[in-house]
């Protein structure tokens, strides 16, 4: 049985290891090997230590029986001050063996939980277009609304796109 919950600071290096694990899945061939090899676990688990102490926005952890972090979500406000969409959904990540069971869409409830109880209602994703698993946030009724370019650390351009929610009631 797998379990969603806030994440606690103890969470940090579970959550660290399905981000890299789950970047150098996904994104092998989108975003360039240099910049997948240099990621590592103790890098990203000082950042969410960091993140966690902090605790502006929401954080919740999927873990398995055995207490494992199998995946998690993140979100709060939105960071580019978008009128329309208040809030955002900052990440999502689920260890592959774990994808396609229902996680990312519990996930993503914790975080539409998260936000509502913060008096938002509207809310935003940025994804790799690229990203296989953008077609989640069309399933879960995401309309693309933006296009942007960002820039790898080895210089190789991304494209990224904006999938909005101005209603999240829908997503409960």
């Amino acid at each position: 049985m797998v379990s969603i919950r806030s994440a606690r600071i103890a969470d940090a290096y579970g959550i660290a290891q399905v981000q890299v694990d789950t970047w150098r899945t996904t994104y092998k061939g989108i975003v360039s090997d240099a910049y997948l090899d240099q990621l590592s676990y103790q890098q990203r688990e000082q950042m969410w230590q960091e993140i966690l102490r902090g605790m502006t926005s929401g954080v919740f952890v999927a873990e398995d029986e055995q207490g494992h972090v199998i995946g998690f979500s993140s979100g709060g406000l939105e960071r580019e001050n978008n009128p329309l969409y208040r809030g955002e959904l900052y990440a999502i990540y689920i260890q592959q063996s774990f994808q396609r069971s229902g996680l990312g869409r519990k996930l993503t409830t914790a975080v539409v939980q998260y936000l509502l109880h913060q008096d938002v209602t509207s809310m935003l994703v940025w994804v790799i277009e690229k990203n296989p698993a953008s077609r989640f946030y069309q399933t879960l009724g995401g309309t693309p609304i933006k296009k942007r370019q960002e820039t790898d650390r080895d210089g190789r351009v991304i494209d990224e796109v904006a999938y909005g929610w101005q209603d999240i009631y829908g997503l409960l």
